[in-house]
């Protein structure tokens, strides 16, 4: 599990009620940082941006125009790192104090760390994870990198979440996505997706018609139980992943789905 302490700077840049708006505009040129907790005594007393300096004279103080502590939001050290994600999404701030209970300043997340912990967190650990697993179960297993096409992909998980969807295509048209992991045998000409489903319907989504793969390659003429538990969930291909997190997924929220992730 990752925690947003991990990805948190903890040196953070903030200022104090009495700053004004000049002091904001001298930090931001220095910082290149363009929002910024204030302070203290160590304690969170409320929050300005860039964006609050419209209108406003030089010499006004934060203590004016930032928003308050009780309208703000913040998040905590143990908050896993896709919750901060979630909030982020659904909030649209890019930026979250974290704070403890006592709401002592400990550091600052954005959204950039956010997907930076998920592009680093798994690849080398996860694809050892997973080539051991196989390795122990008696197969001969090899690994290379490639690019495939994902109508050749057979999933083995039935459901997407649609807020991660956004996620994932925001990375992969940044270049940022990490691949996706699959299985290829000696049986079918097709890959078995074995980890990055939402990357992958999320490229569907998106009109990306290849992703970078870590391909096991294994060794055998049999059907392998990961595949037949997909046979039997009816999951042939992307078309046949349910997503979930809207009261009524039908035909005419798919595609609004869909064209709001063509325009990210």
């Amino acid at each position: 599990m990752v925690y947003a302490e991990e990805y948190m700077t903890k040196k953070v840049h903030s200022i104090t009620p009495d700053a004004t708006v000049s002091d904001i505009i001298k930090l931001v040129k220095e910082t290149t940082h363009d929002t910024f907790p204030v302070v203290v005594n160590s304690k969170v007393k409320g929050i300005v941006s860039v964006h609050d300096l419209i209108g406003k004279d030089e010499l006004d103080e934060v203590s004016e125009f930032m928003t308050p502590r009780d309208d703000m939001i913040v998040t905590k050290p143990h908050t896993k790192i896709m919750d901060v994600g979630r909030i982020m999404f659904r909030t649209g701030f890019s930026k979250l104090p974290i704070v403890d209970e006592n709401n002592n300043i400990l550091g600052i997340i954005t959204n950039t760390d956010v997907i930076r912990s998920q592009i680093e967190k798994t690849t080398p650990k996860k694809l050892k994870k997973i080539v051991n697993s196989y390795i122990n179960l008696g197969y001969e297993v090899t690994t290379k990198r490639e690019t495939i096409q994902i109508d050749d992909l057979i999933p083995t998980q039935a459901n997407v979440y649609e807020d991660e969807l956004y996620g994932r295509a925001y990375e992969l048209k940044r270049g940022l996505a990490e691949p996706i992991i699959v299985i290829k045998t000696n049986v079918n000409e097709k890959y078995i997706l074995v980890d990055g489903h939402h990357r992958a319907v999320a490229a569907c989504l998106s009109n990306i018609k290849e992703l970078e793969a870590h391909v096991l390659e294994i060794n055998t003429d049999k059907t392998m139980g990961i595949e037949k538990t997909a046979e039997k969930q009816g999951l042939k291909s992307l078309k046949d992943i349910k997503i979930l997190d809207e009261e009524k997924m039908n035909c005419s929220s798919a595609y609004k789905l869909r064209a709001n992730i063509l325009e990210l």
